[in-house]
């Protein structure tokens, strides 16, 4: 992949601007970790609390938090 291709995927300076969020956005997936592995616990003690399925999928959404930071982020900024 080379910038200057025409479909323009190598944005270095979205990716740099996006770093001190996705800073931010991978401490917050580790608070993400946390609530997975309390969810997958709880989910092994009473697996019919339909809430804790909830919770764990939102954990894992915040888990991807700094994967989808740093694509916006460079879908952001032209070539």
């Amino acid at each position: 992949m080379c910038c200057c291709s025409e479909d323009c995927e190598c944005r270095p300076l979205g990716f740099l601007l996006g770093l001190p969020f996705a800073f931010l956005s991978l401490l917050i997936s580790l608070v993400g970790v946390l609530v997975w592995i309390v969810g997958l616990i709880l989910t092994c003690i009473c697996p019919c609390c339909l809430c804790v399925t909830i919770i764990v999928e939102f954990a894992l959404a915040l888990i991807k938090a700094p994967i989808v930071v740093m694509e916006w982020f460079i879908s952001k900024i032209p070539c």
